[in-house]
């Protein structure tokens, strides 16, 4: 179950601060972190350190409106305004407010106002998932070299030892193919030879089970040859 977002209200006016507080009691995605009765209170809440995810705000207040009060809390908190007053739309919307009420507030467009908020949020603070590194260190050698693996069209089994071929180079690696095999942690690369592994990415054309890989080809054995179509249909 995902965490309720915090929300505050804050409206001078009590009967209408405690029909909000009785519509947030009755939505479980929202815990109420206070009830406040003017924009002075608000900001200083925030002074000490208060927090809030959602905030349901009046606009006529004494001494501060709730669209001045807007501009000066954070920026991450989501206001909905509550008001009265249809004309201060336009104003609302200016200062990215992600939804509009007018009293009275019927708890159906309170829940559909809420259910939006929730899921735009949800949206803004997915985690973005860690871009993967392409690069690897191999033993080319007596040296250790730094090799991207998006530059790789294919690696080459010879004997004990392996070629790995990039456009600009070949660098021999003394390695199997099957040791490369296990080491590699890319999908996009493919045994489809006993002699052979390729790098989808690089893949051109194929004709009579023949790749081609920008200047070079590369047989597909026989036996991977089910395999290796079954893969393409998957990426």
């Amino acid at each position: 179950m995902s965490t309720p977002a915090v929300c505050i209200i804050v409206d001078d006016n009590e009967i209408n601060r405690l029909t909000l507080e009785h519509m947030v009691e009755l939505t479980p995605e929202l815990v109420l972190a206070a009830s406040l009765p003017g924009s002075l209170e608000t900001l200083q809440y925030f002074r000490q350190g208060g927090r809030a995810d959602i905030l349901l705000l009046d606009i006529e207040m004494p001494h501060l409106s709730g669209l001045e009060l807007a501009r000066l809390i954070p920026s991450e908190v989501t206001v909905i305004v509550v008001t009265t007053h249809r004309e201060f739309a336009v104003d609302a919307f200016e200062l990215r407010a992600a939804d509009y009420l007018v009293k009275p507030v019927e708890f159906s467009r309170f829940t559909q106002a809420i259910k939006r908020v929730l899921e735009q949020r949800s949206v803004k603070v997915a985690p973005q998932p860690e871009p993967v590194s392409t690069e690897l260190f191999v033993k080319v050698g007596t040296r250790m070299v730094r090799l991207d693996f998006n530059d790789v069209y294919y690696i080459e089994a010879l004997s004990t030892y392996s070629i790995i071929v990039t456009k600009a180079q070949k660098h021999i690696v003394y390695l199997t193919l099957k040791a490369i095999t296990e080491r590699l942690p890319f999908a996009h690369f493919v045994r489809v030879h006993r002699s052979y592994i390729i790098n989808t990415q690089r893949i051109d054309a194929i004709e009579d089970n023949t790749l081609k890989l920008g200047p070079y080809a590369v047989p597909i054995g026989k036996s991977y040859q089910e395999a290796f179509y079954q893969s393409l249909r998957e990426l």
